[in-house]
């Protein structure tokens, strides 16, 4: 995609190609709450508008007094909690800096970001899309760039405040899934960690800094098991904790090259084995879970660790916070260490806020495009959610000592490779035929079965 198209409306056939191809999201962990769904029947709180012009300046005006910005409707699914404190203090010092730009914050909370996904496909197909909304970066946007209904804002915002020297590649390569960039991420979660209670480790006599492969960890969690203990907390209920293991696991047992081969470029066949290899490691895992996994949700899992029943806990690094909220010391009562064989890798799931084209307040949404990639606005955000900064150069001190380590890990990466399980790696139809995989998976199923399933998906 180039300027040439970025200005082509958001007509019909476009929307239909949106809504046929982008299948709600569906994980936790960093997603939305479960409350109400924030806006009217269409999610048209606000004047967002459907514009009258093809060239995206519908809504703003220039005048000798300066210019005469639209409304900027910013559409995000942060319900409650660390992370709508943090978007609104976000959007808190945006407004203090730009007080003459009309602004709409629309929060559509429910599904773990389902709902406003599900808003989106709507409103494109009505034409009065926001005028930038939270959503996952890298191939979960290639439905949009398709249909040519992001922008290139290489120029007019990634140009801007050190952007490109102050971003690693990875995060580069998410922001830009067609090759241009059309969006704009504000956080990081890493995937690959592996969470442990202190206590119980050293009661079992498990040392995890000495866990090396995938496989290591298997023979741990059965020497945690005769020591009395859950070995791994974990859920079952829903795919998207089985699939963000599973996934880690084959990074685990191959490498970053492997890994994008099988999830970004869809080499599954030539990748077999190793996948059957991942899909064993991981059920292998699953002899060690909860018995109750199938009607727990990862928090009541979590608790587990918390409450000293379970060793270990492979989740996303939000899982600290809730060490964190019930006052574990970091290091002494609960630990991590980057999941056995990805030393060097940080597997990125990120939100970004994308630039769509016939945009109802253009000159507002490249402000707030550009504040969101600023080291003040990451500095602002990142602290009270829990996760890092996609930029290198943020001033690390308001975070805590946790958020701190995971920063260098980041910064000292040698890859930085895109979640599956969280729809970086993989567009929005493929993402939902692996969750069936990762099902079958669950079940039991051969892991010869599931590879072929995974075959399928691509």
């Amino acid at each position: 995609m180039t300027d040439d198209n970025s200005n082509k409306r958001l007509t019909r056939r476009n929307a239909l190609r949106i809504a046929g191809a982008a299948g709600a999201a569906s994980l936790a962990g960093c997603g939305g709450s479960d409350g109400g769904d924030g806006s009217s029947g269409d999610g048209s709180s606000g004047d967002g508008g459907d514009g009258t012009s093809g060239d995206g300046s519908s809504g703003e005006d220039s005048t000798d007094s300066g210019p005469q910005y639209g409304t900027l409707e910013v559409a995000h699914w942060w319900g409650e909690g660390d992370g709508l404190e943090a978007i609104q203090s976000v959007m808190d010092a945006f407004k203090e800096q730009h007080p003459d730009v009309p602004f709409d914050e629309n929060l559509i909370a429910g599904g773990a970001g389902d709902n406003l996904q599900a808003n989106i496909r709507t409103r494109v197909q009505n034409g009065n899309h926001p005028s930038t909304w939270q959503s996952w970066p890298g191939n979960n946007l290639l439905p949009f760039t398709d249909a040519n209904l992001l922008k290139d804002i290489g120029d007019s915002v990634w140009s801007e405040n050190s952007m490109e020297d102050a971003y690693l590649q990875g995060v580069k390569d998410a922001a830009q899934p067609a090759g241009n960039y059309v969006t704009v991420p504000l956080n990081i979660h890493r995937i690959n960690n592996l969470f442990y209670n202190v206590e119980v480790v050293e009661d079992a006599g498990v040392d995890p800094t000495a866990l090396e492969t995938p496989s290591d960890l298997v023979d741990a969690l059965a020497t945690v098991s005769d020591a009395g203990y859950t070995g791994m907390a974990h859920q079952t209920g829903a795919p998207w904790s089985s699939f963000q293991m599973f996934a880690t696991v084959l990074l685990g047992e191959t490498d970053a090259e492997t890994y994008s081969a099988i999830f970004v470029d869809g080499e599954v066949d030539a990748n077999s084995d190793a996948l059957e290899s991942a899909v064993e490691t991981t059920q292998s895992y699953l002899d060690y879970i909860p018995s109750d996994a199938g009607s727990i949700s990862w928090t009541e899992a979590n608790n587990q660790v918390i409450n000293g029943e379970a060793a270990f806990l492979h989740q996303g690094d939000w899982a600290a916070g809730t060490y964190i909220t019930n006052d574990l010391a970091y290091g002494e009562e609960w630990d991590h260490v980057t999941f056995p064989g990805t030393d060097g890798y940080y597997a990125l799931n990120m939100d970004s806020f994308p630039y769509p084209v016939n945009n109802p307040s253009p000159e507002a949404t490249t402000l707030w495009c550009r504040f969101v990639g600023t080291a003040e606005a990451q500095e602002i955000f990142n602290p009270k959610k829990g996760s890092i900064p996609p930029r290198t150069d943020v001033n690390t001190d308001p975070f805590n000592d946790f958020s701190k380590d995971q920063i260098a890990d980041f910064q000292n990466s040698d890859a930085q490779p895109p979640s599956v399980a969280h729809g970086l790696a993989a567009p929005p139809a493929v993402k939902s035929s692996l969750e069936s995989a990762i099902s079958s998976l669950n079940s039991g199923a051969a892991p010869a079965d599931v590879v072929s399933q995974i075959s399928n998906a691509y």
